[in-house]
């Protein structure tokens, strides 16, 4: 079996980046042991250019921002993509708009993986570009953390630690790529 972690987002807009800075951490703090192809990649900004990736694996977990209504910054959301929650707007930046229309595009043609979503609901960021996570995002990584261990688990995918760098250094460091 393929599976791909994919981390979506803007690095250079602080919360935005989460997806990425996420995906970032988990490379750099863990090993993974597994008989299955486990792929960790930093998808940025890139939506429909990731078409040819995402269709050669059978199980994707996105992480990435989403909107939701009501939702505090921090709210954390796991989902199947084909049963968004009715709260989800993708209403954020125009990097989620994109990823979404990327994953439809690839459902119309019958192509998509099985796809979860891990998101996280952030402080939506001006034009002045910011490594810095705002704390309550901080806060609700942790629990996209686990969450995203726990989907590998749910592989039989075991993990062993091998560093403790914190989310904001990585995000400090995500520009040079992991």
């Amino acid at each position: 079996m393929k599976i791909l972690i994919l981390g979506i987002g803007n690095i250079l807009f602080g919360d935005e980046g989460i997806g990425v800075h996420l995906s970032n951490l988990l490379k750099v703090n863990y090993t993974f042991n597994t008989n299955h192809t486990l792929d960790i990649i930093d998808g940025g900004t890139m939506a429909q250019h990731l078409i040819p990736i995402i269709t050669q694996y059978d199980e994707v977990l996105i992480l990435d921002c989403v909107d939701a209504k009501d939702a505090e910054i921090g709210a954390v959301y796991y989902f199947d993509f084909r049963e968004i929650p009715h709260n989800i707007t993708w209403a954020g930046s125009a990097h989620e708009v994109e990823m979404l229309q990327t994953l439809q595009m690839i459902e119309m043609l019958g192509d998509l993986p099985n796809t979860k979503i891990l998101g996280i609901k952030p402080v939506i960021i001006g034009t002045d570009p910011t490594f810095e996570i705002s704390p309550k995002v901080l806060e609700g990584a942790k629990i996209m953390e686990e969450q995203a261990l726990k989907f590998l688990e749910s592989f039989n995918i075991s993990h062993t630690k091998k560093d403790n760098k914190s989310l904001q250094e990585i995000a400090n460091l995500s520009y040079k790529g992991f």
